[in-house]
Order: structure tokens, then C-alpha cells, then sequence
């Protein structure tokens, strides 16, 4: 661990506010301050104290995945710890400092061994820092299954649902579930008392339904508008119930592709930007030639080849943070979608804001949005000083 040093000459996003000609100082993998100009002149550093000067670069907390199913070849329905391990180093080298692997819906047998293989994996990541992991399933409408595996998906066990929380040894933070499914009221008072964020997603739910998932604190959405019930003017579904309740938060697949980047803009004029978060999504060939996915084909995203279905994205977080840009988000709005909100909605502490205290959990970009550095826990994971 790089175990002080101080970036100066920084343009901050902190997450919550933008501080030009600043300084951000850092020992033993926690952010210990952040200078403003006038300040950071008359501070005496001790000798060991490296200082660095980043020429007007963006410093900001580093990127959040919290919805991924895999990257460079590697994936979390592997089954293999060793994959979620080197999904870890590729993320860290497009910016993304924690990340939640996304199981999707199997067999029993095989979703648990994926569950086991993200635990096993945990404290053993040479980047990206594993938070824990996503099931998105088993429990999903046969009406909305989109890429999903028909077969595998299940109506609502709950004694299923104790298998699959006790493999996590207590680490799986969010699952995708559809509300409108027989027995939800046990299933989520389960999910509450252990912690896990409930999501709505593959899902046929009426707006009734929704409003009646939102009482058993069923209150994020997955992949907002695809895999779920549209809005019509007769019945809202869950998008509109999406656009209407200001406590209901959503994840957006930041491709372009997924959803419109004019539907961005408008759920940025609907919704509360702290409700927002941007995902990739992305599958295991991301990244890659492709040579591993031969029953794939990438058309700015993923498609089935045997029936064109849409199977996911291509993007890292970092593309999808230009991305955002691009359409016209503030930089330090897109800060927030991608770091500060999945952190707080996913209820991890210590990270997606630099603030004294945290976990010195940091990226820097240039004036032209390119990685210079990606920090993890003070240790600078991509880049040199």
C-alpha cells in the first residue's frame, strides 16, 4: 500500500459537491482530508508524504457496479472463484473500485455453486473490491424472462430461498425478484430481516401490484423499462410506478442501446437524481474478441444468435460514464449515478463519496474522461506515481 500521499492541483467531485484547485490527502488506505488552494499552500507534510500534482484532472470516487454478470472473458455463473477474481483485476483497469457479481437464474445445483465461488473468491481481489453478490432470480415472471433460462425459473420457496442465502454465508446484498409472484410477503420479510435490497425486475407487475410491493420495502428497480411490464396510459406498470414514486431507486444500463439516451434525460427530470443508477450489465465477452461466445453476436450489445434475443451489455462503467456525459449529464451528476447512489442504496459504507473517513477508494480521469489512475484502499491499482 502506497501508505501516504496527496493529490493536488485537483479538480474534486466528491459526490455530493465540485471543488476546483483543490488537494485530497491520503494514509493507510483513508481519505484523512481535502484541501482547498489557499489551505493546501500552508500545509507541512511530513517528508514520507508523497505529493502529487494531477495538472487539473478529475478526481472523483471510484466507479460501482453493482449489476454485472461478467468482463474480458470471465463471468459470475462460471462457477469458478478464480473468475470473479480476474473480473476484479480487468474492472479495476476501466475504474471500477467495488463491484457486485450478478448470478443469473440456474439450476439449484449450479446457482449455488456460483454462490460459493463469489464467496470463495472474497478478500482474495488484486482490483476490483468484491462487495458481495446480486441473484438476479430465481424468482421471475415466465412472462418477462428476456434472456433468462426459462427452465430455471421457480415460483417463490422460501425454504429455496435459505439454501441459496445460507451458501452466500451471508453475503448477498440484492436479488431481482418478480413482486407479482405468489408468496412475495413471506419471501421479502426473509430478504428485510437479513438485509437484502429487494429489486423489482422480470417482472409482469400491475401498478397495484408494485404500490403493494413498495409496503413490503421492495423499492429498487432492475434494468429500468426492459425486462419488466411498460407504462400505458390505462395501466401504468412498473415503469410508470418507476416515474411516479419519488422512493422507488432504479438502475439504467448505461449502453445507449438498452434505453434511449432521451429516456435518460427524462428520468432525470422524473425522478430525484439520488434515485438513479447507472449499470453495464455486462456479460462475460465484454471486452474480448468474442472467440468465447460462440452463441453471441454483439450489435453495440450482446443478441442471442438462435433468436435475437437481447442478452446484455458490452460496456464497462467506464464507457457508460462518457456515455452519460455525453448525452448532456453533468459530470457531477454522472459521479453520483455511478459511485455515491449504488453505494448508498446498496448500503455499503465507507465508499462512493470522498469524504475524511472513508476508504480511499478513488479514480482520476483527464479532461478527456481517459483513466489515469485507479486507487483502491490507497493502493494505486492502475497507474504509477
Amino acid at each position: 500500500m502506497d501508505s501516504a500521499f496527496c493529490l493536488f492541483n485537483a479538480n474534486i467531485f466528491t459526490g455530493f459537491s465540485v471543488m476546483p484547485r483543490c488537494a485530497i490527502y491520503i494514509k493507510n488506505g483513508k481519505i484523512i482530508d481535502i484541501f482547498n488552494e489557499e489551505r493546501f499552500e500552508e500545509e507541512k507534510f511530513p517528508k514520507e508524504v508523497k505529493v502529487i500534482d494531477v495538472n487539473g484532472a478529475y478526481v472523483m470516487p471510484g466507479f460501482i457496479d453493482s449489476h454485472i454478470h461478467g468482463i474480458g472473458g470471465y463471468g459470475a455463473d462460471d462457477g469458478d472463484a478464480q473468475s470473479i477474481i480476474n473480473m476484479s483485476k480487468i474492472l479495476a483497469e476501466y475504474g471500477v473500485t467495488s463491484f457486485i457479481p450478478t448470478c443469473n437464474t440456474q439450476s439449484e445445483e449450479k446457482l449455488i455453486k456460483n454462490i460459493k465461488a463469489i464467496v470463495s473468491a472474497m478478500g482474495k481481489e488484486s482490483g476490483a473490491r468484491i462487495l458481495g453478490m446480486h441473484l438476479e432470480g430465481p424468482f421471475l415472471s415466465p412472462k418477462r424472462i428476456g434472456a433468462q433460462i426459462a427452465e430455471d425459473i421457480s415460483p417463490i420457496d422460501l425454504e429455496y430461498m435459505k439454501r441459496l442465502y445460507e451458501a452466500s454465508e451471508g453475503h448477498l446484498i440484492n436479488m431481482t425478484v418478480a413482486p407479482e409472484l405468489s408468496g412475495i410477503e413471506k419471501l421479502a420479510a426473509y430478504c428485510n430481516d437479513k438485509g437484502v435490497v429487494m429489486q423489482i425486475g422480470h417482472s409482469d407487475a400491475s401498478y397495484n401490484q408494485v404500490q403493494e410491493a413498495m409496503m413490503h420495502n421492495i423499492r429498487h428497480i432492475t434494468h429500468l423499462f426492459n425486462a419488466m411490464r411498460p407504462m400505458h396510459h390505462r395501466e401504468p406498470g412498473v415503469v410508470g410506478a418507476t416515474l411516479i414514486h419519488s422512493e422507488l431507486s432504479c438502475e439504467i444500463i448505461g449502453d445507449g442501446v438498452h434505453v434511449d439516451s432521451n429516456l435518460v434525460n427524462l428520468l432525470l427530470k422524473c425522478k430525484p437524481l439520488s434515485q438513479i443508477v447507472m449499470i453495464t450489465d455486462s456479460l462475460y465477452p465484454a471486452k474480448t474478441d468474442l472467440s468465447s461466445a460462440p452463441d453471441l453476436y454483439l450489435n453495440k450489445c450482446f443478441y442471442r444468435k438462435k433468436d435475437n434475443v437481447m442478452n446484455g451489455s458490452a460496456i464497462s462503467m467506464l464507457d457508460g460514464f462518457r456515455n452519460l456525459v455525453s448525452w448532456g449529464i453533468p459530470i457531477e451528476k454522472a459521479v453520483r449515478m455511478t459511485s455515491t447512489n449504488p453505494a448508498q442504496i446498496m448500503r455499503q459504507k465507507q465508499i462512493g463519496l470522498l469524504i475524511p473517513g472513508n476508504d480511499a477508494d478513488i479514480i482520476v480521469l483527464d479532461k478527456n474522461l481517459d483513466l489515469i489512475y485507479t486507487i483502491i484502499q490507497g493502493k494505486f491499482v492502475k497507474g504509477k506515481i
